[in-house]
């Protein structure tokens, strides 16, 4: 059972969450045996606000991401029930080419490794500009003009420079820059981060949560953070929902789960965290 938090909802009650994942259950049927990855999962997040998801590895947080897009690979993965509402449209029964104008337009993915999702042949200058021309159709004048104007914003230095390079002559900061910004020269509104600093070091991580937040104020986006560093999400989230073996176990503001865990796991993962400081 989830453990709710009686805390004042900061959004007026009849305001809709710009997405809300409802009740979802996703399976993935393999030859010898079904895995139930997600489990009855609810969450909802408001223009404006970053909800983080949090749990250790296997928990369901990521297949809960990936769902919202329906990027799980399939087969072997099955959605069994819930929906997943965005605008009040249920994603999930959406066609693929109805789908197709959410991904990347109104709702973007920052993965955590870019070197899997950039195409090393291909200039990041050129990645960025592609995805305006998909969902906008202009011309190849103003996709370059408008991914240099985003490769600045994420603050890449030389953006001219760094638009004719290939992502393997970037640093591992440079090429999640270059991610953040192909997931926001749309203007989506909502970004879903998987892990996104997680292959990176301390110093460049803050930089990249810094990046994340004051893009977000900027555009007022919805974000929904995934992530396993609690010290994150006590830096960076507004709620946070705790997952256990496919289910939210627990969710709430950060501080006041950080500060009184309602449910045992939660204070399991906050006991295995070294030196937690909520800001």
């Amino acid at each position: 059972m989830t453990s709710e938090r009686a805390t004042t909802d900061p959004h007026p009650a009849d305001k809709r969450p710009l997405l809300e994942i409802d009740h979802l259950s996703v399976d993935f049927r393999l030859e010898s045996s079904v895995v139930h990855a997600v489990q009855d999962v609810s969450l909802h997040v408001h223009a404006g606000e970053t909800l983080a998801v949090v749990g250790e590895s296997g928990s369901g947080k990521s297949a809960t991401a990936l769902s919202v897009l329906r990027l799980n690979p399939s087969p072997p993965c099955v959605y069994t029930g819930g929906e997943i509402r965005f605008d009040g449209r249920d994603l999930l029964t959406l066609s693929e080419k109805e789908l197709g104008r959410v991904r990347g337009r109104d709702i973007a993915m920052v993965f955590q490794d870019p070197m899997t999702c950039l195409d090393p042949l291909q200039r990041v200058g050129a990645q960025v500009a592609e995805v305006l021309r998909l969902h906008t159709g202009i011309s190849r004048a103003e996709a370059r003009k408008a991914a240099l104007a985003a490769l600045d914003e994420v603050g890449i230095p030389d953006p001219e420079v760094r638009y004719r390079q290939y992502p393997h002559e970037l640093s591992g900061g440079l090429r999640q820059r270059v991610m953040i910004a192909t997931a926001l020269v749309t203007r989506p509104r909502v970004v879903i981060a998987d892990e996104p600093t997680t292959a990176l070091d301390v110093t460049v991580q803050r930089q990249i949560l810094d990046l994340l937040v004051s893009l977000q104020d900027k555009h007022d986006m919805a974000v929904v953070l995934i992530t396993h560093d609690l010290a994150v999400v006590a830096e960076t989230a507004d709620r946070v929902a705790v997952m256990n073996k496919g289910r939210v176990v627990e969710t709430g503001e950060v501080l006041d789960v950080f500060d009184r865990p309602a449910d045992a796991y939660t204070r399991r993962l906050l006991a295995a965290t070294p030196r937690l400081e909520a800001a």
